[in-house]
């Protein structure tokens, strides 16, 4: 009996496997009927997806977090590339591959290490942060820089990027300013566009982020911005415009919080009406990671992937999907963005990336980009370049030894190697002070080991605080050194704003070693140079009397020492110049007021992992048009370094302005002649400001409406440089006609090398009212305070 049952098993097992054999062929003879992405139109494909299907590739594959709760994962987690940001979901059976995204701004980051069965390294280039990119004010570099970015991108088995960061840099205190650009639209919107074009030339994507009004970190998932629609249109939006519709990203990343009452992620009239219907955006939308409420109005306002994507994001579609509350055309709408874009991408063309890209070719690139938008802020008597005389450094501060290459968070970057301030001028060939040395490297070295572990690679770990360094040692540096220098560090990143105090303002300590190191080299007759190694605005009014030169070096990426040492010497005449104003004093910002907002509950929201989301929080933008240089130009408030600034190692002139008419006819051509009058070669940054009347509606004194850098200018060379501008150029959003309008009046042309240093001026006049663009109101707030609205 034992044997007969043994017998009918294996002619069971024979059949079941005869079976599953059968059944396997019939199936891959119905996959190759099929519809194939890439070999059917993408409609057939789409309507051979199942409902499930369609909601699995709107919604992540989730995510790690190391050391977090329920093993750290959310999801189903798919890592094609340890380290990237997420994936998105595969259907193999319609041709419909998994794409990868990773951060970020300032390089790509991944994990440099992938564990003990792989012993290569996958290190990126750390570029500068956007706050350099935007002081060079040069396109043409940026997207150089955007498409060494992409090559690792797309070589490491990345799709898209999600960069760049264009938000406006509305307040010095804001977290995530180092990956922003500036304070004026025009300057964010230009570098932000040549970043994308650089970036795509390899054939893979960005998303623009982080859209829109995310301008703090505070409560930055469940912050209400409340401002009006004109101000939205002309300072917060102008940018991403810009971006779209001179780049065309793959993808733009809707923001965490609310715009006048609804999330972005939530706003159709934000995503579709505005974004898509006005603008033109041909691709897809996703939020920013686990950002919004609610998946089905995210999906319904047009924003298509939801990241990093949760269980509950894909039962609460399915659930909408099944009601009728999801209407299918919507549903069927998002999956076609998103697999026109995948139909782009290297995954689809199954590209064999090498994990092999021009790391020694891109950092040069780095360096090059890096002394190009350093800031000179003060440069007395000629103290920089340093002269041949100069032959030993005395090296003060923490950050001369631990330079800052960028900010923290996903802004960050995992490269090989950082070159300090130090290490950069011993190889241009300087002695570095060794006492001086061994007294920080200890001190540093000690700090460090007594600090606790940050939690997550998201945590910024306190700095280690400046030492108190004596009289003596400073008197015995100023016998035996040439020259000081300096290095004010600083850094920040997501989750948390910046501090005023030992922040944006210096210490107690820094301010009397930068006095009582200047003190005791001028009493010897030598030089002090003051580094400010920051991705934001620091306060320098109350101490830079002391200093005989300050550089703004900002965070220059991996190349960091090597590319001040080359605007040190010379080698590099400096040519960037303030894409953000440095106010006198925190007061003096015109958003100090209401800056980060007011909680409006005691409670924290908790999310995934257990982790906080904040408080819910209102931020109301008071200063309205005002922010930065439209508002100390407007007002009379002098900043301590306006907006445009930057000193060069040789001077510029300008002349012959001219006009192509004096009455406005559609377009308006300008022209001048910009000289170096100098005497070393150096390049200059021509600004075009102008001033519109304001009969109906209240305007700033000055705006950027155009900028261009001259090539490298020898000695008494000149160059002509052109800027056209059409009726949107000369035009304010007029909430009451819906459009954008071109007063009629007398427009003041100002050219010149700053907000306030107009070396030029012309006007003409626009003979009568001209409606540039025709719009519907959009995103108008239910109730406008009275401080919201436009006085002057």
């Amino acid at each position: 009996m034992a044997v007969c049952k043994v017998k009918t098993m294996k002619i069971a097992l024979l059949v079941a496997f005869f079976g599953f054999i059968v059944l396997a062929s019939n199936a891959q003879q119905g996959n190759n009927k099929l519809p194939q992405l890439g070999k059917s139109p993408v409609k057939s494909v789409i309507a051979a997806m199942t409902t499930a299907e369609k909601i699995k590739l709107l919604v992540g594959m989730g995510m790690k977090l190391p050391g977090a709760s329920q093993g750290g994962a959310v999801g189903q987690t798919e890592d094609k590339v340890p380290g990237a940001a997420g994936t998105t979901f595969a259907i193999p059976r319609l041709g419909i591959p998994s794409l990868v995204v990773a951060d970020g701004p300032a390089g790509l980051r991944i994990s440099p290490v992938r564990g003990r069965d792989d012993s290569r390294t996958y290190y990126c280039t750390a570029f500068p942060v956007g706050s350099l990119l935007a002081s060079t004010w040069d396109t043409a570099l940026v997207k150089k820089a955007g498409m060494a970015i992409g090559n690792e991108v797309k070589e490491y088995g990345v799709d898209i990027l999600l960069a760049p960061a264009l938000n406006i840099q509305r307040n010095s205190l804001g977290g995530r300013n180092f990956e922003y650009y500036s304070e004026d639209p025009l300057i964010s919107g230009s570098i932000a566009a040549a970043y994308v074009k650089g970036v795509q030339s390899n054939g893979v994507g960005t998303s623009v982020k982080h859209f829109a009004v995310n301008n703090q970190e505070t409560n930055r998932m469940l912050i209400n911005s409340i401002l009006s629609e004109r101000v939205l249109r002309e300072m917060y939006l102008k940018g991403f415009e810009q971006v779209v519709k001179e780049a065309q990203p793959w993808t733009v990343m809707s923001s965490y919080n609310k715009v006048n009452g609804v999330y972005t992620s939530e706003s159709r009239e934000l995503l579709t009406d505005i974004l898509r219907n006005e603008w033109g955006f041909k691709g897809f939308v996703m939020t920013d990671w686990f950002g919004g409420s609610s998946a089905a109005a995210q999906i319904t306002a047009g924003n298509e992937l939801l990241m990093p994507g949760t269980p509950e994001q894909e039962k609460e579609l399915t659930n909408a999907a099944a009601a009728g509350t999801l209407n299918v055309k919507v549903l069927d709408a998002s999956v076609e963005r998103m697999l026109n874009i995948i139909l782009r991408s290297p995954s689809f063309s199954k590209y064999k990336f090498s994990n092999n890209p021009g790391l020694t070719a891109h950092a040069a690139i780095a360096r090059s980009i890096a002394a190009e938008g350093m800031v000179l802020l003060k440069n007395e008597q000629q103290t920089l370049p340093l002269k041949g005389t100069v032959k030993t450094i005395a090296a003060f501060g923490n950050t001369s030894y631990d330079f800052i290459s960028g900010g923290s968070g996903s802004g960050d970057v995992n490269e090989a190697y950082t070159v300090s301030l130090i290490q950069g001028l011993a190889a241009a060939g300087y002695s570095l002070n060794e006492e001086l040395k061994t007294f920080y490297e200890t001190y540093i070295a000690t700090a460090k080991a007594q600090r606790p572990k940050p939690k997550s690679f998201f945590e910024l770990v306190p700095p280690v605080a400046e030492p108190e360094t004596t009289g003596d040692m400073i008197d015995k540096m100023a016998k035996e050194a040439d020259i000081a220098i300096i290095t004010i560090g600083r850094n920040s990143g997501e989750f948390q704003d910046r501090k005023k105090e030992v922040d944006f303002y210096l210490s107690e300590v820094e301010k009397s070693l930068i006095k009582n190191v200047s003190a005791a080299f001028h009493r010897a007759g030598k030089k002090v140079v003051v580094l400010i190694n920051t991705g934001g605005v620091v306060e320098t009014a109350s101490w830079r009397d002391n200093a005989d030169a300050l550089l703004l070096t900002w965070q220059p990426g991996q190349e960091a020492g090597n590319a001040v040492a080359d605007v040190l010497t010379g080698k590099v005449n400096p040519s960037g110049k303030l894409a953000v104003s440095f106010p006198v004093k925190y007061e003096d910002e015109p958003s100090s007021k209401n800056f980060p907002g007011t909680e409006l509950s005691k409670e924290d929201v908790i999310g995934v992992f257990g982790m906080s989301k904040g408080k819910p929080s209102e931020v109301r933008h008071g200063e309205g048009m005002y922010v930065g240089y439209r508002y100390y130009s407007s007002f009379g408030v002098q900043p301590a370094y306006e907006f445009g600034y930057g000193l060069s190692y040789t001077k510029f002139g300008f002349s012959k302005l001219k006009l192509s008419s004096r009455v406005f006819n559609g377009k308006l051509k300008i022209t001048t002649t910009v000289t170096n009058t100098g005497n070393m070669p150096g390049k200059e940054v021509v600004q075009l400001y102008l001033g519109a009347p304001a009969k109906n509606l209240d305007k700033p004194a000055a705006e950027l409406k155009g900028f261009a850098k001259t090539v490298m200018l020898r000695p008494g060379q000149s160059q002509v440089i052109s800027f056209e501008l059409d009726a949107k150029d000369l035009a304010s959003y007029d909430e009451q006609k819906a459009a954008w309008v071109a007063e009629q009046g007398t427009y003041l042309v100002n050219i010149g090398s700053s907000s306030v240093r107009k070396e030029q001026k012309a006007t003409f006049t626009v003979p009568a009212a001209i409606i540039a663009e025709k719009c519907s109101n959009r995103l108008v707030p239910q109730v406008l305070p009275d401080e919201l609205r436009q006085k002057k």
